[in-house]
């Protein structure tokens, strides 16, 4: 007995039928599976819907008074027109010249060059009856000081040397093309 292999046309027929099998397979489960779906078996759910749907309803109570809103109305006539510059801002608050100003003539002192939070007070010493403040420079350099002379960077003039601390008088700027006194201590520090 001698197999002979499947011509061409054979091999074509046979592909188009597999699939159409493969299809009859799915429809029939498909069936199958729908006919589960049926009114059967809903007995108890109905039950559970009908008993409630019977109970007592309960009455809501009703929702909170809400408090009224008090609104608030921005009034903005009183400030600055922000798309005014600053300048024309700081005319109309220009405070009158007082006529202090530092003497800008004058000849700097070796400690106006350094600020006053860089300046350390080690102690003071007496001589003649003066009192002279010893002031050491961010640089290590130590300095003698005392009443009239002068230091920090903001025109600070020493208006008194005690035994603990320098008193200060410095002219700065206001920040409105004016002057005004500020008063400073430096302590002695350990």
């Amino acid at each position: 007995m001698s197999h002979k292999a499947p011509t061409r046309a054979q091999q074509l027929a046979s592909r188009r039928t597999a699939p159409a099998g493969r299809w009859c397979i799915l429809a029939l489960l498909s069936l199958v599976g729908l006919n589960g779906c049926g009114e059967k078996g809903t007995d108890d759910l109905k039950a559970y819907v009908e008993s409630v749907e019977q109970r007592q309803k309960s009455d809501i109570p009703p929702l909170p008074r809400l408090l009224e809103y008090e609104t608030f109305t921005y009034d903005e006539s009183s400030l600055r027109d922000p798309f005014e510059p600053p300048e024309r801002a700081v005319e109309n608050t220009r405070r009158p010249n007082t006529g202090l100003q530092p003497d800008l003539k004058r000849e700097r002192e070796a400690l106006e060059q350094y600020s006053l939070g860089s300046l350390r007070m080690v102690g003071s010493i007496e001589k003649n009856g003066r009192r002279w403040a010893l002031i050491i420079a961010p640089d290590g350099t130590l300095h003698r000081t005392t009443t009239g002379q002068h230091m920090g960077q903001d025109n600070g003039e020493i208006i008194r040397v005690t035994e603990s601390q320098v008193e200060l008088k410095e002219i700065v700027s206001d920040g409105l093309g004016g002057w005004i006194e500020r008063r400073t201590t430096l302590t002695v520090s350990e």
